[in-house]
């Protein structure tokens, strides 16, 4: 008999939210504020048009003034101004500032003007020299009124920027002008909307929204039509449910919709194949269930599955089903978008890269490469039996210039390869097995058909298996690529 367990919440009841800090990230508000900046390089004039961009009157103090820094000033730096004053700094200058920066000539300077900061009560920054410093600027990334700040504490400021370019990818241009129509519409919100729950639903929507359209004079209009249609709708509360394809393996391989469902989501319902790096990119508030189907194991049921998805969605919960690979191929993703439609429960599928397109990458190799194959094939090698289908196609599969590849075939590989060699399938076809590909430790062989047929491969344990069959992975062969690979799988 076959035994089922129930789905199992993986977030630790002792988790601690926030970890150690090394720096407290907060964010000054300098608009009409004087800021007081010494120093007249380069550097200088970088910090005076950040100060002056945040609605700064910036005093500059340098009794010699770089050309970069008396271009700044003739051209100006709005919201702020700038104002140059030309000798060098004294304490006095510092007094009543809301914030002192020294582009210091040595480290006496520096600790000179950190010392007549401190004393006038003035926080103080040194550039590039965080000894003397109160606070550190971090890689900025602008979506104004949006702004992420990275630091990494002076450890590595390179890595700061990759961060940065990364956040940036994330966050479209737009996001800026939504975020400036949001602060102006919150008042007319709550005179709108007086329940909290649809207030909710309008700002979850609005988070979607402004990730995915553009901004300009009608973010205003879509701010309004979004408010009537939770105002008419019965059940504004109601929730939504993501499917959410999670690759391979590799987090790198996650689209940046996937991201973004994860994070925003309030519950993840994740299979078994789904790695700890892909989780580690989710919502960290996220109430997160391990729902996996594995063969041979205790699995979950698909129907525990889809009602939980369809509690927490009535619940008004932002559900994201997280399955290996991509959804839609050889999953039950058809059963679960059944089961959601029938409760009305909204329904969307966000692709991920099956295990079949990183099989491809790994090898280099082209699946329909025009000299060696017309079509691909793509079959489930596991019924649900257990046993090898009964109703596939065996004369297309062996077909010379087809490419097969088989998914969840460790247990029926010598069955299909036999069947295939029946069929016509050329005893020497190449033959490459794959399993975990995708992960650092992913294992990777060479064989031929009639090995195959033989039982020189056999997989009882349940990890994913990949068997590639055809011409194109002769190319693999040829290219000696598997020299080099981790441990290959044993043949």
């Amino acid at each position: 008999m076959r035994v089922f367990r129930k789905p199992s919440d993986a977030t630790p009841a002792n988790v601690r939210h926030i970890a150690p800090l090394a720096k407290l990230p907060v964010f000054f508000d300098l608009a009409g504020k004087r800021a007081v900046l010494a120093g007249g390089g380069e550097a200088a004039a970088w910090k005076a048009e950040l100060l002056s961009a945040c609605g700064a009157h910036v005093e500059i103090h340098a009794g010699d003034a770089e050309p970069e820094m008396r271009a700044l000033i003739a051209r100006g730096a709005e919201p702020g101004t700038l104002t140059l004053v030309e000798r060098a700094w004294t304490p006095a200058d510092i007094e009543g500032a809301a914030i002192a920066l020294c582009d210091a000539e040595d480290d006496g300077e520096a600790a000179r003007f950190a010392q007549a900061a401190r004393a006038a009560g003035v926080p103080v920054n040194v550039i590039d020299n965080p000894t003397f410093c109160d606070f550190q600027f971090g890689s900025i990334v602008n979506r104004s009124p949006v702004i992420v700040s990275i630091s990494t504490d002076g450890a590595a400021p390179i890595l700061g920027q990759a961060i940065r370019r990364r956040i940036e990818t994330l966050l479209p241009a737009a996001l800026g002008p939504w975020a400036t129509a949001a602060k102006g519409y919150r008042s007319r919100l709550m005179d709108l909307m007086p329940d909290a729950s649809r207030r909710r639903a309008f700002w979850e929507r609005f988070a979607d929204k402004a990730f995915a359209a553009r901004g300009g004079e009608t973010v205003r209009a879509e701010l309004d039509a979004m408010a009537g249609n939770i105002l008419a709708a019965a059940t504004p509360h109601r929730g939504h449910v993501t499917l959410v394809g999670a690759g391979p393996g590799d987090a790198e391989l996650l689209t940046l919709k996937a991201v973004r469902a994860l994070q925003s989501a309030d519950v993840i319902l994740f299979d078994a194949l789904v790695s700890d790096e892909v989780l580690e990119l989710a919502r960290r508030e996220a109430k997160r269930m391990l729902v996996g189907k594995r063969g041979g194991k205790r699995s979950c049921r698909q129907e525990d599955i889809n009602a939980l998805m369809v509690k927490f969605a009535r619940d008004g919960k932002r559900v994201v089903r997280l399955k290996s690979g991509d959804p839609m191929v050889f999953g039950r993703a058809g059963e679960e978008v059944a089961e959601l439609d029938a409760a009305e429960i909204p329904v969307d599928v966000v692709p991920g890269v099956s295990a079949v397109f990183s099989l491809a990458a790994e090898l280099g190799v082209s699946l329909t490469h025009r000299d060696h194959a017309h079509s691909l094939r793509l079959v489930t090698g596991h019924a649900s039996d257990g046993g090898m289908p009964k109703d596939l196609d065996w004369r297309g599969l062996s077909d010379a210039q087809t490419t097969l590849v088989i998914y969840m075939g460790g247990r029926t590989a010598q069955s299909i390869a036999t069947r295939m060699i029946g069929e016509g399938r050329a005893p020497e076809t190449p033959v490459v097995i794959a399993a975990k590909i995708g992960r650092p430790d992913r294992q990777l062989s060479n064989l031929s058909l009639a090995q195959l047929a033989s039982g020189a491969f056999a997989r009882e344990d349940d990890g994913p298996v990949l068997i590639g069959v055809g011409e194109v992975f002769a190319m693999r062969k040829a290219m000696a690529l598997l020299d080099g690979l981790p441990e290959a799988i044993a043949v």
